[in-house]
């Protein structure tokens, strides 16, 4: 609206303008009656002076009209040149957008005729001085390594990659081969070659391997290559980024957090890896019980199992808030986890234990720990009634063997023969 306005007015102003000059020259001419003498010996010319007023003003518009011919004459070479480069440049801007376009669409090899034509245009003399030169055989040649990727064909890859990373043109067009790198560490990934894909990483500036993109592909070669704490790292970041959703986030922190775990080749490390974890991750049970699981498979280097245990139980304890939530699957490996170290529980322990299991007193596996619990104590009565009470309970083959043989045990303990002997043989018939 302003704008139509200042329009308007702009037009009002014109006319009142000409208007003015109107009037100006009709008071000049229209009752003038100069004359103007010219002398050309011997001739003599008289005239009006609104003639030689008007002569005077069509002369010099004849003569302005003349000089610019004369110069429109002499630019011509300048703009048949300068058409001719413009058309240069756009078969080059054409053909790279052909080629991205078929490159798109799945068509790799006229992906790679259209960016070989614009590498070739841009090869010709005349495009020396072309202005973003540089970048355009930046992007030729990488659609030609992209598409030579996509078609197998490695050693043209490598050579068309390598003309696009020509240091001159690192300097003159740092974003375009940037981007030429980044792409050459994601084709090392597709080839699975983790070796490669580090050493493109390497090469790229620090500025570029702090980018969403290159953590990325930071996160993919460290998977490839198993360096789970480097990918736990570079999934971290991408996450504190908000590079991947909330769930997808979690769901790969997890996942390389169970990998750390289960990696971890002593209880040093082990240590390690469980304290780089937050509080939330330490009360989640896939992770607390996957470090339950692989402490126990080290238990044979500690120095000292009874420490070990104490740990195992101190990781394990978030979970007995939420036990009933956990799945049959996790009830079970909860107790295989706590189970080795009930030799060393101490009282308060074991009455937190039977605590925990009269809170829950229909839960079998919940009988069973706090049975065994008892017999290590040497509360034999209780231990028969836990484990006897658990028995019905149990479907777990390895849970309902060791409770028929702990109750073999309980039965030889106090004499009975002949118990003792049908627990024997109901814990051998067990698959």
């Amino acid at each position: 609206m302003r704008r139509r306005q200042t329009g308007a007015m702009r037009s009002v102003f014109w006319l009142l303008g000409l208007a003015a000059l109107a009037v100006a020259t009709a008071l000049l001419m229209g009752d003038n009656n100069a004359g103007v003498t010219l002398f050309w010996p011997p001739l003599r010319f008289d005239i009006s002076f609104n003639l030689f007023l008007f002569g005077t003003i069509a002369l010099f518009l004849l003569v302005h009209l003349a000089l610019r011919a004369v110069s429109l004459l002499r630019d011509l070479p300048v703009q048949a040149q300068r058409w001719r480069r413009l058309q240069a440049e756009r078969a080059v801007v054409s053909s790279i957008l052909d080629a991205l376009s078929h490159q798109l669409a799945g068509r790799f090899v006229r992906a790679q005729m259209a960016a070989r034509h614009a590498v070739e245009l841009l090869q010709q003399p005349a495009a020396a001085d072309w202005p973003r030169r540089d970048q355009w055989v930046v992007l030729a040649h990488l659609m030609v390594a992209e598409s030579a990727q996509s078609l197998q064909n490695r050693d043209q890859r490598d050579r068309f990659l390598q003309a696009a990373l020509q240091p001159g043109l690192l300097r003159s067009t740092p974003e375009a081969t940037e981007g030429a790198m980044l792409r050459a560490v994601h084709w090392a990934l597709e080839d699975r070659d983790p070796a490669a894909a580090r050493a493109r990483f390497a090469e790229l500036p620090q500025r570029t391997a702090r980018r969403i993109q290159a953590v990325r592909l930071k996160l993919r070669m460290a998977q490839l290559g198993h360096a789970t704490a480097d990918a736990l790292d570079a999934a971290r970041l991408l996450a504190k980024h908000r590079a991947f959703s909330a769930d997808a986030a979690r769901s790969v922190i997890r996942s390389l957090l169970l990998d750390a775990l289960r990696e971890a080749h002593d209880l040093t490390q082990l240590d390690k890896v469980w304290a780089g974890l937050d509080t939330a991750e330490r009360q989640t049970p896939e992770l607390a019980l996957a470090a339950a699981r692989r402490a126990e498979a080290l238990a044979s280097s500690a120095s000292d199992p009874s420490a070990l245990h104490q740990r195992v139980r101190e990781w394990l304890e978030p979970l007995w808030a939420g036990f009933d939530q956990l799945s049959a699957t996790q009830q079970h490996q909860m107790v295989l986890a706590i189970e080795p170290g009930l030799a060393g529980l101490d009282a308060p322990g074991l009455a937190a234990l039977e605590q925990r299991q009269r809170q829950r007193p229909g839960n079998a596996r919940l009988q069973y720990l706090a049975g065994q619990a008892c017999m290590h104590r040497q509360l034999w009565g209780k231990a028969a009634q836990l484990l006897g009470q658990a028995r019905h309970g149990l479907s777990d083959p390895v849970l309902l063997r060791r409770t028929w043989r702990s109750l073999a045990r309980l039965a030889e303990e106090r004499g009975d023969e002949a118990a003792a002997q049908a627990a024997w043989k109901a814990a051998a018939q067990i698959d």
